[in-house]
């Protein structure tokens, strides 16, 4: 990962906590200027839809460079988000990069991710440091 700070990054997580302990390790890391918290996948989808609406005047501020994805929540799983996400603009598809952050341990999961052009890395929880230095995104 290079040097240069991302301006916005997104976490999607159920677990408050999660997004909590997430949110102070990205912003400890300094590697973006906002970052957006959504406990549920029809939140993040419906955020996107309003920053696709401001980035067709030109302004991409709002598009997060990174969505941090969890795959097990209710209501929306994580696929679901991915599924919804396909429907977004190719503007948003071309700039957001999605990284699964997950506890889930299953291959099946691993490989379901990969089918996903958008999804870039697949890393478990619990997000370090370390994990987003080495990110390639």
């Amino acid at each position: 990962m290079t040097q240069t700070p991302y301006n916005a990054v997104m976490l999607i997580d159920d677990n408050e906590i999660d997004n909590l302990i997430n949110q102070r390790i990205i912003e400890s890391s300094g590697i973006c200027k906002y970052i957006f918290t959504h406990t549920g996948g029809k939140s993040a989808i419906e955020f996107l839809k309003n920053a696709e609406k401001i980035a067709e005047v030109g302004n991409t501020s709002m598009l997060p460079d990174i969505i941090f994805l969890d795959i097990d929540m209710p209501l929306m799983d994580g696929f679901q988000f991915l599924d919804e996400f396909e429907n977004l603009t190719e503007r948003t598809k071309k700039f957001c990069r999605i990284v699964m952050l997950t506890s889930s341990i299953n291959s099946r999961d691993v490989k379901k991710s990969k089918k996903y052009d958008n999804v870039k890395e697949y890393i478990n929880k619990p997000l370090t440091k370390e994990s987003l230095k080495s990110l390639s995104v």
